[in-house]
């Protein structure tokens, strides 16, 4: 700022280092048997729901997710936790829980929360990412019984790394490619549609799909929790 306003004169930069935030490089492709698991949801039971960030299983997660998920990887901001989901040690699934955005309309009138109190205890609320279903999977019911499963062994997980509870869940569904019908049958609720212009948008026209906004509480208290922290 000083050499901008002519108060002091740097030397020349010499390199611009680069910044590994913002030039990601993709996960490397790891291959998995692909042989089709076509069958009841029963005839794969009991699933394996693991819990994988810092652990040598990451990455087979983030590999499959930018293999197989329609948007590909992208990294999760903030706290996040990672999970593969395995059936007689075959993944079958991953999911991906981040920090949840700033700002969402719908979900700041469903909770009732100010600007400020948003502020302060946004961290309280963890934001599904990612979900897939791997293609080669066709179980009856699948999608819905991992979200069910979530519901309990989400809340602990972040507990015990973050060290802080979590009162409610959120994700978006794509209205173009989706219906939401697995989130829909594990009760979630619908909470508004996205403006489809994003966070930085200056033109206040729509230019990219349009979102459900869909949230879970995980207490009854919810509302009190979040407002209280």
């Amino acid at each position: 700022m000083l050499h901008r306003a002519g108060h002091i004169e740097l030397p020349p930069k010499r390199c611009n280092p680069v910044n590994p935030l913002v030039q990601r490089k993709s996960p490397t492709i790891i291959k998995i048997d692909q042989t089709p698991i076509c069958s009841a949801l029963s005839d794969i039971r009991p699933l394996e729901i693991r819990q994988v960030r810092g652990t040598s299983s990451e990455k087979l997660c983030n590999s499959l997710i930018d293999q197989h998920h329609y948007l590909g990887y992208c990294h999760p901001v903030g706290e996040h936790l990672k999970y593969l989901v395995l059936s007689n040690d075959r993944p079958i699934a991953c999911l991906t829980w981040s920090s949840a955005p700033r700002h969402i309309k719908s979900r700041d009138t469903f909770i009732g929360w100010s600007a400020d109190t948003r502020k302060k205890n946004l961290h309280l609320i963890a934001y599904n990412s990612r979900f897939l279903i791997l293609n080669w999977v066709q179980v009856p019911n699948l999608a819905t019984h991992i979200l069910g499963k979530m519901f309990k062994i989400l809340p602990a997980d972040w507990q015990r790394i973050y060290n802080h509870a979590i009162y409610f869940l959120e994700t978006f569904v794509d209205t173009e490619r989706f219906s939401g019908t697995c989130y829909k049958a594990a009760n979630w609720h619908f909470l508004g549609l996205t403006t489809g212009r994003g966070k930085n948008d200056r033109t206040m026209k729509p230019n990219r799909s349009i979102k459900a906004v869909l949230g879970y509480p995980l207490c009854k208290n919810f509302r009190k929790r979040l407002h209280n922290g």
